[in-house]
């Protein structure tokens, strides 16, 4: 078991706090596009529905095939998305421990 002194649990936090900023700002990005490809996948789906003639459910089949790029491309935004919601769950859970032991060494140097 390592011996871990309070300065390098101090800046252990002090990294997961600057990971976490950016972590959030991030976050906010992939929010951001995700919103607009979703917009542009509909938008697709829903020009291509407009365009094609026949039964509903042939414009309807017809207009999902074109769209599938947009949709995929929307797909894997949102898997970006929750990557970042993932890293950020475990940045807390991380932070979390850390402070614990922190509480663990302070009381070891109180109790010494």
């Amino acid at each position: 078991m390592d011996i871990v002194t309070p300065d390098q649990i101090i800046q252990a936090l002090a990294e997961i706090r600057a990971e976490a900023e950016k972590g959030i700002e991030a976050q906010y990005h992939a929010e951001v596009e995700l919103a607009h490809k979703s917009a542009e996948a509909d938008r697709v789906e829903s020009a291509a529905f407009l365009r094609i003639d026949g039964l509903v459910s042939d414009r309807q089949a017809l207009a999902k095939l074109e769209s599938a790029q947009s949709r995929e491309e929307m797909d894997l935004s949102r898997a970006k998305l929750n990557r970042i919601k993932l890293k950020l769950n475990q940045l807390n859970q991380a932070q979390s421990a850390l402070q614990t032991q922190a509480r663990m060494v302070e009381l070891t140097y109180k109790t010494a």
